[in-house]
């Protein structure tokens, strides 16, 4: 039986252990001995404390495994990404680092290491339906819009955030870069807001992140490429008032007799309000469209997903379709169907039909299903 370990015992961290858990023998890491007690109470997964910044102890945990699984806060994301390359470990990652991912590619070839990266909902397999069809079509036009939200809406922010805030905030300040019309255009994060209609939801609001990422690398041939985030009407208001307060700054300011980071105060208040309750409902939604010339002809292909919790299984989401994007990415590399040495996000794995078959599969089998729409315009 494979033996995997996953670097990370948050939300989606857990869920992807008890995912691979069921066919493989799996170990999960963290630092916090909190994060690790429900996976240690459930049984099937073993648990090991681990700070992933101490090298020496990096390397001793993952010795022994066939695959490594990373999902790690972003800030640790590109340097643990590295270590485990750099130790001759295959590795599939949802770590989302704001670091390029890709300039370790040349590491990874030198070690003989696969590395999947950026394998979530989106980034992630947006990419993936990207690459399946960019191998088949002259793709002129890409738009990913997908938002995590909760069911019940929440005076002020109407949000609750599967990941750590200061990761979520990180996504709110990084400038959001997109390709219009061939050209590389650069906006502000929450910037060009739009409200868009979605089935079972209604309107919702979209804004520019950064979440493109090493697409705009890979596929430079693609005009126009972009990609937004979704929130309930009012929430970018809100983010924006704190964001030009300060409250997002990282350079620390004089309170009272200590010097406090405004982001670290920030993330600390709203870590209660942001985070999910253990059975709190929560939805995803994500609308992909994909355009260009295929055949001759004019298509449009669009990919609609709405994921819900799932009580049964007390597993939110967006740890779902996150997680499980993620593991359907590791099953490829344990049954030797994705075999290439070097760094590769998901639309460089989408190109493969294979690949691509079988990770809709191992998300269906799992109730993630994305509903596929075509269009056909030959005038």
């Amino acid at each position: 039986m494979p033996k995997v370990i996953v670097l990370g015992a948050g939300m989606v961290g857990r869920a992807m252990a008890l995912d691979l858990a069921a066919s493989h023998e799996v170990t999960s890491a963290d630092v916090s001995e909190a994060s690790l007690k429900p996976l240690r109470e459930a049984g099937s997964v073993r648990t090991l404390p681990l700070d992933v910044t101490d090298r020496t102890r990096l390397e001793r945990a993952i010795a022994g495994f066939d695959l490594v699984l990373g999902a790690v806060p972003g800030f640790l994301g590109f340097e643990t990404l590295k270590a485990v390359i750099e130790c001759g470990k295959n590795i599939v990652d949802i770590s989302f680092c704001p670091e390029n991912a890709l300039e370790l590619d040349d590491l990874a070839r030198e070690h003989g290491v696969c590395a999947i990266v950026d394998m979530g909902v989106a980034p992630g397999m947006d990419h993936v339906f990207l690459g399946h069809h960019d191998a088949t079509m002259k793709v002129d036009t890409f738009e990913c819009l997908v938002g995590g939200l909760p069911k019940q809406r929440k005076w002020p922010f109407a949000y609750k955030a599967p990941f750590s805030p200061v990761d979520v905030i990180e996504e709110y300040t990084r400038p959001a870069r997109y390709r219009e019309n061939g050209h590389m255009v650069t906006r502000p994060a929450l910037s060009d807001a739009e409200l868009v209609e979605f089935d079972r939801v209604g309107t919702l609001e979209s804004f520019n992140t950064d979440g493109l990422r090493t697409s705009l690398d890979t596929m430079p041939h693609i005009p126009n490429m972009k990609e937004k985030t979704l929130r309930y009407p009012g929430h970018i208001d809100l983010v924006q008032a704190l964001k030009q307060s300060g409250f997002f700054s990282t350079e620390p300011i004089q309170v009272g007799g200590a010097k406090v980071s405004p982001l670290e105060f920030t993330s600390k208040i709203l870590i209660d309000e942001w985070t999910l309750a253990p059975d709190e409902e929560e939805i995803t939604v994500m609308r992909v469209t994909i355009a260009g010339e295929e055949e001759g002809v004019r298509k449009t292909y669009i990919y609609h997903l709405h994921d819900e919790y799932d009580a049964e299984t007390g597993q939110s989401s967006m740890a779902r379709t996150t997680g499980y994007a993620c593991t359907a990415a590791a099953q490829l590399v344990l049954d030797n169907l994705f075999v290439e040495q070097g760094v590769f996000p998901g639309e460089l794995v989408g190109k493969h039909p294979r690949c691509f078959e079988s990770m809709l599969q191992y998300l269906a089998q799992r109730g993630i299903d994305y509903r596929k729409e075509e269009r056909t315009d030959d005038a």
